[in-house]
């Protein structure tokens, strides 16, 4: 499933490419017509973040009030754009500071962008569940790069949103559905904090997520993935996250000290920006060099447990950990982390 950082990428990238624009809103897919209805013709207004929920704003009418595109990839949901699209510029800046990722071109057109090891984690062409997982999923694609603009869609395509010059497709998401700024405010309570979402301060959510994992009893490794404790993190960034501050991830958020929970947020808060500024979720610290490509061009090279079962640890040498929490598969080194 997209974790956090790619679904501020997204908007990111709706930032720098649709807000303002007025938009011709379709579903060639035929699911989404009423709700595509509402919102053709409008002006896109904003486009935020929560966790891993895209809120694309529409101007409203003389008739109707603004209204919110609400968007939730789950596993299989990805959006794909064409056209004249770059960059956010404020990703652009940064960069220099994380370390360069291969980012695609400045004014691209066209749907073929490549990601990593097919992941399409730093394409700005495709960004959300990996191809091939879309395709397993039964979604039809078909090789090569469009020659005209807008492109025809392709696949089950649910939403399109088509200006003058960009022109985004979503597939396979598990929600999408279209809110008023009402119950935009009441999804935002409840959410868990996110430290890139501009809702609140960051200290005020670093406040939020200290205090409701520290009344409950469940276990740290399962607080990490629900959403209403902390958005965005999934499994990749729980794992790492845990490793990185040697916390056993069956704990209690109870028995966890303050200084832990700040710990974890902290880092959170750095790793989630390096994910939206590289498109990777780079885990690993310290990498120069040939290592450095070797992880922007490989998930193996770039995680310290993530999918390492069996595998001695990077740090211990102990053999990584796998097994199942609340459902999801949870790695960890019983070397470190104890």
């Amino acid at each position: 499933m997209p974790e956090g950082h790619s679904v501020h990428r997204i908007a990111r990238q709706f930032q720098a490419n649709f807000v303002g624009s007025t938009a011709a809103v379709s579903s060639p897919q035929g699911r989404f017509e009423v709700g595509a209805a509402e919102l053709d013709g409008r002006t896109i207004t904003s486009s935020e973040a929560i966790g891993k929920h895209l809120l694309l704003g529409f101007d409203g009418t003389a008739e109707a009030a603004d209204l919110v595109l609400h968007v939730h990839l789950g596993i299989y949901g990805a959006w794909d754009f064409a056209g004249d699209i770059s960059i956010d510029p404020t990703i652009l800046a940064s960069r220099a500071a994380v370390g360069a990722a291969r980012m695609g071109q400045t004014g691209m057109r066209g749907i073929g962008g490549a990601g990593t090891m097919g992941e399409n984690e730093e394409s700005i062409a495709s960004i959300g569940a990996p191809r091939l997982a879309r395709l397993r999923a039964g979604e039809q694609e078909t090789a090569g790069e469009a020659t005209a603009f807008p492109p025809d869609p392709v696949g089950q395509v649910r939403v399109r949103i088509l200006t003058d010059t960009a022109v985004a497709d979503l597939r396979g998401p598990t929600v999408c559905e279209v809110l008023e700024p009402g119950q935009v405010r009441a999804l935002a309570e409840r959410l868990g904090p996110d430290p890139e979402a501009p809702t609140e301060s960051r200290r005020h959510a670093e406040q939020r997520f200290v205090d409701r994992a520290s009344r409950s009893n469940q276990p740290i490794g399962q607080l990490l993935m629900d959403q209403s404790v902390v958005a965005g993190i999934g499994n990749v960034y729980r794992a790492e996250l845990l490793f990185r501050a040697r916390i056993d991830p069956h704990r209690p958020g109870s028995q966890l000290t303050t200084d832990e929970l700040r710990g974890l947020w902290r880092d959170w808060v750095k790793l989630l920006r390096i994910g939206v500024e590289t498109g990777q979720m780079l885990t690993i610290d310290g990498l120069r060099g040939a290592k450095r490509a070797a992880a922007l061009a490989n998930r193996a090279d770039r995680h310290w447990v993530y999918k390492r079962e069996g595998m001695p640890c990077r740090r211990c040498g102990t053999s990584i950990a796998l097994e199942t929490m609340q459902g999801r598969k949870l790695y960890w080194c019983p070397g470190c982390q104890l």
